[in-house]
């Protein structure tokens, strides 16, 4: 720790809070990037539109990012929604962008499957999708 060249990157370190319902977040939020000199774009997926949630019959939370605006790449997610944030972490460390996001395969019927809901309303309107469109 007090020689050497290691360094530490927090910059995607998750943050969570134990209530009900859970609260997450990785990255930076939209006030940090834009603090920070990005120019952003986010968007906010209401948890009503996520399969699980509706099977689960708890619909009451959201899913928000934030990406860079020209490139794409994912800078933040923050979520009221259990159990994805270790996924938006992994994105994060990648340097994805929100297209190659909603690109990917995530597996129906998970919480997870929320981030490619929400990163697919860059540029769908994911309410017009059958629940297995995606």
């Amino acid at each position: 720790m007090t020689e050497g060249d290691a360094t530490l990157d927090l910059s995607a370190m998750p943050a969570v809070v134990f209530t009900d319902p859970q609260v997450d977040t990785a990255g930076l939020t939209e006030a940090e990037a834009l603090a920070q000199g990005f120019s952003v774009e986010s968007r906010v997926l209401d948890l009503e539109n996520v399969p699980r949630a509706l099977v689960n019959f708890d619909t009451s939370g959201f899913i928000k990012m934030v990406a860079e605006r020209d490139s794409g790449r994912l800078l933040g997610v923050q979520a009221v929604a259990g159990e994805l944030i270790q996924a938006a972490v992994m994105s994060l460390r990648a340097r994805m962008t929100v297209q190659a996001i909603g690109d990917a395969l995530f597996p129906c019927l998970t919480m997870v499957e929320g981030l490619k809901l929400c990163a697919q309303t860059f540029t769908k309107d994911v309410t017009q999708l059958s629940c297995c469109a995606g």
